[in-house]
């Protein structure tokens, strides 16, 4: 194993593709998007003889970045790629709605959150909706919206969303690396008459810039434990990240299907099964097989939030 280790940290949207995590990181950490800029990474690190450990920088609603970082892994010649270990993601879902709930308690409860982040897939964005109604649900703000930087709504929007539901304050909380941009005089046209302007604010960021530090340490440590204990590179587990994601798990209508699960499971009818079965999908239904709660979210985060 190589003497030195080299940090590279891969960012999509959630980070602006690096520009809203470079100056958050130590020194000496690489942020680089992926493709092309990764790939040179890895190889330049490899040339100096330093083992490289590669964290995906999302925080859980971009499991493509994770899918993708490892395409380019396994794409580096082996002669060039030297000790390189994909290292589990920044955050999960689970993280964000720990880490969200802790922001919000950060701002008064009279004031509505805008739980806010850079427009993805659809299947991102839903995501986020879902996320932010365990916020709501678990926290005492009466209540919490979504907007996304380009995309619908947008942030005017969802401001003014929260206006008509008689909002007197607006706290804009960032779901992602990136933090919003406090709509500003010229969206004012958009505010029907008689609805109050009321103030914006931005509660934010998501996690300090240490707090951030010691994830990314976090993730390091445990990728170059796995690899030294188990010899587990981490990109055949990357390259499936988003398998689930999407399009990819949705039956539609005559086409649906049995699976055969190993693990266990609840389903909503009166019982949990904790045993090996397989169950029947109905045509045209999508589904996850595992919804965690806020309460799950919170001691998965316990110790890093």
């Amino acid at each position: 194993m190589a003497e030195s280790v080299a940090v590279i940290a891969v960012c999509g949207h959630e980070a602006a593709h690096g520009r809203a995590l470079a100056p958050l990181v130590d020194a000496g950490v690489s942020v680089v998007p992926n493709g092309r800029a990764l790939f040179r990474s890895i190889t330049e690190h490899a040339r100096r003889g330093e083992e490289a450990v590669v964290v995906p920088m999302t925080l859980g609603r971009d499991p493509e970045l994770v899918a993708d970082t490892a395409r380019t892994l396994r794409a580096v010649p082996a002669a060039e790629r030297g000790t390189v270990v994909l290292a589990e993601p920044f955050g999960t879902a689970q993280h964000l709605t720990g880490w969200l709930r802790a922001a919000a308690g950060r701002v008064p409860e009279g004031a509505a959150l805008l739980v806010t982040a850079p427009s993805g897939d659809p299947f991102e964005d839903a995501e986020l909706y879902r996320i932010a109604a365990l916020v709501r649900r678990h926290g005492p703000h009466p209540f919490v919206e979504v907007a996304f930087s380009g995309g619908d709504p947008d942030l005017a929007e969802g401001v003014r969303r929260c206006r008509l539901l008689g909002a007197r304050r607006v706290a804009l909380l960032p779901a992602a690396f990136v933090l919003p941009d406090v709509p500003g005089p010229a969206d004012v046209d958009r505010i029907p008459a008689g609805v109050d302007r009321i103030p914006v604010d931005r509660a934010g960021p998501l996690l300090s810039a240490s707090a951030l530090r010691r994830v990314l340490t976090e993730r390091v440590t445990d990728a170059r434990r796995r690899l030294r204990e188990h010899g587990d590179d981490g990109i055949r587990a990357g390259l499936t990240a988003a398998d689930n994601h999407g399009h990819s798990h949705t039956h539609p209508p005559g086409e649906g299907h049995s699976h055969s699960h190993s693990h266990g499971h609840t389903h909503e009818h009166a019982h949990s099964h904790e045993h090996g079965h397989t169950h029947e999908h109905a045509p045209g239904t999508a589904h996850r097989h595992h919804h965690p709660s806020a309460d799950e979210a919170d001691r998965a985060t316990r110790s890093i939030a």
